[in-house]
């Protein structure tokens, strides 16, 4: 039961990590080299609630704003210029996260920091006593995946997100203001990596480079999911259970590459992944 719950559990940090970095590449065909630098950035956002010693809570909300604020500067300034060269606007945001991570360490330093769990200790499920924080997140992804599911399917900017991703030309023509499309795309996806950064400071320790650790399994996931945030919880499911299995009974070092070797096996036997699916 307990490897059960680690498979799911883990698969939904997974999945809370990659939303934002899906959320920028699904309708702004950009992948977005900067998300583990927006998650240090929520990181230090808890670190610096509680050093003011509000609420651990309070870095929720603080952590998803300062990312929205922050994408917006980025998408006006930065990647705006480059929406019709993808790849300079990857090196742009690639150089982007070397220079967040250079000014968190100048402000906060090397140090490594830990934060108090949002929720301590342990519940028992099934007989088994597990850690009361990884099964609330696997709740918050589960309301992640529904809330994403009511804002596609179910709101005006879900609607134009979708018209912009099956045909932004046709959409533009149709009226719709595709540049403050693009823009709130990317506000909300920088703001999802500010708070996915929050919520996996309970699981590991804060530090200048702790995004970069993620950045590669949520791109590789993205890369298997494609557009669709079903086939991006199908691959979280599926590899990150994969990645705790080796993890468990082979080698932890092992694990950490399982996700990038899986990934590029899929993407080698079915280039449009789990998209499909």
């Amino acid at each position: 039961m307990t490897l059960f719950l680690d498979m799911v559990t883990s698969s939904a940090v997974l999945f809370i990590v990659a939303t934002g970095l899906l959320t920028i590449f699904g309708v702004l065909k950009i992948i977005n080299f900067a998300h583990g630098a927006w998650l240090t950035v929520g990181g230090y956002c808890a670190v610096a609630t509680a050093e003011m010693g509000l609420s651990p809570w309070a870095a929720l909300p603080i952590a998803f704003v300062v990312g929205g604020v922050l994408g917006i500067l980025t998408e006006r300034f930065i990647v705006r210029p480059l929406y019709a060269r993808p790849l300079d606007a990857i090196l742009a945001t690639w150089g982007l996260g070397i220079v967040i991570g250079q000014l968190i360490t100048l402000v906060f330093g090397r140090d490594v920091q830990f934060t108090e769990s949002l929720i301590p200790g342990t519940m028992d499920v099934f007989g088994t006593s597990y850690s009361a924080y990884r099964l609330f997140a696997l709740g918050a992804a589960i309301l992640l995946g529904l809330g994403f599911a009511y804002l596609m399917e179910g709101t005006r900017l879900g609607l134009s997100a979708r018209a912009v991703i099956m045909n932004e030309t046709l959409a533009r023509i149709l009226g719709l203001d595709t540049a403050k499309i693009r823009t709130v795309t990317f506000m909300i996806g920088t703001g999802l990596a500010g708070l996915a950064g929050v919520l996996l400071t309970p699981l590991t320790s804060v530090d200048p480079n702790m995004g970069v650790a993620w950045l590669v399994g949520s791109f590789m996931l993205v890369m298997v999911a494609g557009q669709s945030f079903g086939a991006l919880a199908l691959a979280c499911l599926v590899l990150g259970g994969m990645q705790v299995i080796v993890s468990t009974f082979v080698s932890p070092i092992l694990g950490g590459v399982t996700i990038a070797v899986l990934a590029a096996l899929i993407l080698r036997l079915s280039p449009k992944g789990f998209s499909r699916a």
